[in-house]
């Protein structure tokens, strides 16, 4: 590669705070692009930790990346980006992926080499290894930011279709199959994140919390007691239910309590 890049990762303001396979998340620990009047609001987000991140991709010329539309900064280098449409019926596929699911319709694909740059984001940047999930997960809708070109997207169904409607989760989930890494936007930093290994057991839980959990799963939506009239009484009403052999990653609290995936300007 023949550019050169100054101040960016080397800026004294830039810190790196993961990195795996050909992704990497950097933190803008402070941000000086602030008016007078967004000084003190820019100050004391920055002690509770929200800060402006960004995924960069350092792509080689052998694995391409795959990403949520619009989610593209800038490239530098001998980078391409094509609609990762293969044929009329993959298109087909993802028109009805985006139909059924909050993830967009077509996810655009860049390769060859050079850097890839994301749209800062106020959310959390996490970097996740397929390998270490059985090759194989189902993603909270509104998660999936970026991916190895590698990884197959298709949706997985919930196991009980009338309660998922009547629990306003939706039918479907995406889900990643394959070797490589996935970049999420989460809601809450590693630190916060909650991990639940299930043999042959289940887990309840009350509210849009989980985040990521192994396809081999059974995920429904069902009453939190046996009759509507318990249900009522315990005051819960409708539960996430996971049940079998495999791993769930939690959030603290739940997504829609947090504030917007990009902001629109640095002085927002």
């Amino acid at each position: 590669m023949s550019f050169t890049i100054y101040n960016f990762e080397d800026n004294n303001d830039v810190s790196v705070l993961a990195q795996a396979g050909q992704f990497k998340v950097i933190q803008w620990d402070r941000d000086l692009s602030v008016s007078p009047d967004s000084a003190a609001t820019a100050w004391f987000s920055a002690q509770m930790d929200v800060r402006r991140r960004q995924l960069v991709a350092e792509l080689d010329g052998k694995t391409g990346v795959t990403l949520q539309a619009g989610a593209m900064q800038w490239t530098v280098g001998s980078v391409h980006a094509n609609t990762g449409v293969k044929s009329a019926g993959d298109f087909m596929g993802k028109m009805f992926r985006g139909a059924v699911s909050q993830d967009s319709v077509i996810k655009p694909e860049y390769s060859g080499t050079g850097r890839l740059v994301c749209e800062p984001t106020w959310r959390h940047l996490l970097l996740v290894d397929l390998s270490k999930w059985g090759g194989s997960v189902v993603l909270n809708d509104g998660l999936f930011l970026a991916c190895d070109s590698t990884v197959q997207h298709s949706l997985q169904r919930r196991s009980n279709l009338s309660s998922a409607v009547a629990g306003n989760e939706g039918l479907f989930n995406l889900r990643l199959d394959g070797s490589g890494i996935l970049a999420l936007e989460s809601p809450c930093p590693e630190a916060e994140v909650l991990y639940v290994d299930l043999q042959n057991d289940e887990l309840r839980v009350d509210g849009n919390y989980a985040l990521v959990w192994t396809s081999g799963l059974e995920f429904s939506v069902e009453r939190s007691g046996k009759s509507l009239i318990g249900s009522a009484a315990s005051g819960e009403g409708l539960v996430n239910v996971y049940r079998g052999t495999g791993r769930i990653m939690m959030a603290p609290m739940q997504a829609a309590t947090y504030c917007n995936v990009y902001a629109p300007d640095a002085t927002s």
